[in-house]
């Protein structure tokens, strides 16, 4: 049987979870070749030798606030999953927050993709980006597997294969907003419609594809027919 936390431990994680989350600001703008303890200290209310005290060094820091973030976009499309009874609710509710998300928070997903670029050469980050990137790829699955149970219809491309297609799609839209682009959050609802009409038939889904803006929309009329010929 697990022995309890102890008070003294669940306070100690509790601070950190609090030092983690006041990081995540710095850590987002500076990136993290940027960023060292003294930087984020002089960004914060804390002082180094505070920070030094809960971490062992930035990269115990940086895994501590992505993490923190991460679980919370988890929980934000689970809540999405679970209140939604329609495909069509689901569906909409999923690329409004992927939007938003894109939107408002592109300096948390920079991180997060900085993070794992750094985790080919820094085999400290390797078991946790591993362990984020499969929380992700289970989200993924449960709105997927939703979809298909609405819509009576089974996901037809496995669980690695759907999350490698809406990481890519997620991050190739992330690059265009950072550098700009004001077509890049809805060419990104539109292009998730699109995949979601291939992964998922359902004759709502069809129906929406059809009416996406910006450019994809000849490339989801070509896919509605597809879909209908199938």
């Amino acid at each position: 049987m697990a022995t309890p936390p102890r008070p003294r431990d669940h306070k100690f994680a509790e601070r950190r979870a609090e030092l983690g989350e006041a990081a995540l600001t710095t850590l987002a703008e500076l990136g993290y070749a940027r960023t060292s303890l003294r930087e984020i200290a002089q960004n914060s209310e804390f002082s180094h030798g505070v920070l030094h005290y809960y971490f062992t060094d930035k990269v115990d820091l940086i895994l501590c606030s992505v993490r923190q973030y991460k679980a919370r976009c988890v929980h934000r499309y689970d809540d999405i999953t679970a209140q939604a009874t329609e495909f069509g609710e689901l569906l909409d509710g999923f690329v409004t927050a992927l939007g938003d998300t894109l939107r408002d928070e592109a300096p948390m997903h920079r991180l997060w993709y900085d993070l794992r670029a750094q985790s080919l050469f820094e085999p400290a980050f390797r078991d946790d980006v591993g362990e984020i990137d499969k929380s992700l790829e289970k989200m993924i699955w449960r709105v997927l597997s939703r979809l298909a149970e609405i819509a009576g219809e089974p996901v037809r491309v496995p669980s690695a294969v759907a999350y490698a297609m809406f990481d890519g799609l997620f991050q190739q839209a992330l690059l265009k907003h950072l550098s700009g682009d004001k077509k890049a959050v809805a060419v990104l609802q539109s292009s998730v419609r699109m995949v979601i009409s291939q992964v998922v038939i359902s004759q709502v889904v069809i129906a929406q594809v059809v009416a996406a803006p910006v450019d994809a929309a000849p490339v989801l009329r070509k896919k509605r027919g597809q879909a209908l010929a199938a």
